[in-house]
């Protein structure tokens, strides 16, 4: 059952933050800050339970908002259990939260956690 994490994350949180989100960063990407990118990058999934790794990218014009938007999205996804987009999310696990992380453009402020997600199809 491997289901379309980002299918289900990313939406969830420009709904829940009011961001801008998505599985790819956009071309225009220092027109669009703040911006979140949700990434599966791992995780086993079972025949009735998957469990993606996912990589949660904040992207933003100061270090500041990056970091604080990087603790709001960390929050939101801590706290979120139940039916989303198609989707039953049982529980969500921090495995490495957000920290500083490199990017080519010095006018983007970029912060990255990664998080395990167990859902199942609704």
């Amino acid at each position: 059952m491997a289901s379309d994490v980002e299918a289900v994350i990313a939406p969830w949180l420009e709904w829940t933050l009011n961001v801008t989100a998505g599985a790819e960063t956009p071309p225009d990407l220092e027109d669009r800050l703040p911006f979140v990118r949700v990434e599966r990058v791992g995780g086993p999934d079972d025949r009735f339970t998957d469990h993606p790794r996912i990589a949660v990218d904040v992207f933003a014009a100061t270090a500041d908002e990056a970091r604080h938007l990087a603790g709001r999205v960390s929050d939101a996804l801590l706290y979120l259990r139940g039916p989303v987009g198609g989707a039953v999310v049982r529980d969500v696990r921090c495995d490495a939260g957000p920290s500083r992380q490199p990017w080519a453009n010095p006018a983007i402020h970029r912060r990255g956690a990664t998080y395990t997600v167990s859902l199942y199809a609704a």
